[in-house]
């Protein structure tokens, strides 16, 4: 059994295999029905000492790194005792450069407002705790932990495969989202440039880009973004989770600053491209208090609309952000997963389309009702930012295009 019993008239147990309630080694479960009401227990917190494996790292989001869910072998550590932090050696980037064999991806789900997408790398060096992504790190072998943001692979031939996919007789022409997935502006991308090129050739295409980002590295591409948006044919979105500077750097430890993104959005504002802000995931107990705070700044910023997505917990994320609350925050702990109960009809993940981007329930309806009427107020509601599609020419590959490469 996972915890002992709470002495109750009518005894409720604590669930352990078999007994109603699958408790994780993080903590949390979700109940089935039983003769007696089941109560969650959390197991002992784990060691909080530094230099101990569930010791937070300076630099990372996630607290460990367990092995692959598709991996035969599983791997643990365990705090013994005789580490010390200077002992523990530094985690460092690492980047491998792939080939990639197709950039883009086609999207069919009906609560997502884009068919097509590119994903220029795999993996997130920002390593942003709460990241739905993660779990795509175990088709790789690796960790949806530390992993994800230490383990990176760059599609190093994205810029040519896209040429040559936008030349494909019977391309239908649709918005690109770029950064749905893990953002094309994280920190190697100041070396790899993936993005960069991928830009060069939609802009000679005239090819409309959507773009999502934490960074203010997106600035670097103005010289392109705003001849592309005198055009009609780019829109840009900062994710904008708190206006707090310490819990972002806790749970967004190497994406730039929340001053850093608003200063972005003026920026971007001032040179004319269309400019939106995403609030988001909000999380319940942890930065749903700052819902109308961030809507502000980033309509005083220039920000023209605006989104948000409630939490996601799919898979190892669940695990993920509890041993993360645990270590950071852990008297919100309990609350925050019972809100997030709430919002997701008793479970920590509900799958379905729609209801997985804004949950369901009145926590759930509240949240909707303060972001729609925040939104309404400072006019980021009602209009959407509108690309073009019919600029578009195919590249010629043995033409101009070549040029770039």
């Amino acid at each position: 059994m996972n915890g002992a019993e709470r002495q109750t008239p009518c005894k409720p147990r604590v669930a352990g295999p078999g007994k109603g309630l699958q408790i994780s080694a993080a903590g949390f479960g979700e109940a089935v029905a039983d003769s007696c009401p089941v109560v969650p227990e959390l197991p002992p917190r784990p060691p909080m000492r530094a230099g101990s494996p569930h010791w937070p790292q300076r630099g990372r989001g996630a607290v460990s790194n367990a092995s692959g869910r598709f991996e035969k072998e599983t791997r643990s550590q365990e705090d013994v005792g005789w580490d010390l932090p200077e002992d523990l050696p530094p985690l460092r980037t690492q980047v491998t450069r792939e080939s990639a064999k197709t950039i883009i991806t086609r999207n069919e789900s009906p609560d997502i407002s884009f068919d097509q997408s590119i994903n220029p790398y795999r993996g997130c060096e920002h390593g942003c705790v709460y990241c739905f992504a993660r779990p795509t790190h175990a088709y790789l072998g690796l960790s949806a932990e530390l992993d994800f943001e230490t383990k990176l692979f760059s599609k190093i031939n994205a810029a040519s495969l896209l040429e040559r996919e936008l030349a494909a007789p019977g391309y239908a022409v649709k918005t690109i989202a770029i950064g749905t997935n893990t953002d094309p502006y994280q920190p190697v991308e100041r070396r790899e440039r993936v993005m960069r090129k991928l830009l060069e050739v939609l802009a000679l295409a005239n090819h409309p880009v959507a773009i999502v980002t934490k960074s203010a590295l997106v600035l670097r591409d103005l010289d392109l973004l705003a001849p592309m948006a005198e055009k009609g044919l780019v829109k840009v979105a900062l994710s904008v989770t708190t206006l707090d500077p310490v819990l972002a750097r806790k749970m967004e430890p190497r994406a730039s600053s929340p001053e850093r993104r608003l200063d972005a959005i003026r920026r971007l504002a001032e040179a004319k491209v269309p400019t939106a802000v995403m609030a988001a995931p909000i999380i319940p107990a942890i930065n749903d208090s700052e819902i109308e705070a961030i809507l502000a700044r980033a309509q005083a910023a220039g920000a023209r609309e605006a989104g948000y997505v409630l939490l996601r917990l799919p898979l190892e994320v669940r695990d993920i952000f509890a041993e993360w609350l645990r270590a950071h925050y852990p008297d919100k702990l309990k609350h925050m997963l019972s809100l997030m109960r709430t919002v997701r009809q008793g479970k920590l993940y509900d799958s379905r389309f729609g209801a997985r981007m804004t949950g369901s329930g009145p926590y759930a309806w509240m949240i909707g009702r303060r972001f729609e009427a925040a939104a309404a107020r400072l006019g980021l509601a009602g209009t959407r930012i509108r690309l073009r599609n019919d600029l578009f020419r195919p590249p010629n590959r043995q033409g101009e295009q070549l040029r770039l490469f």
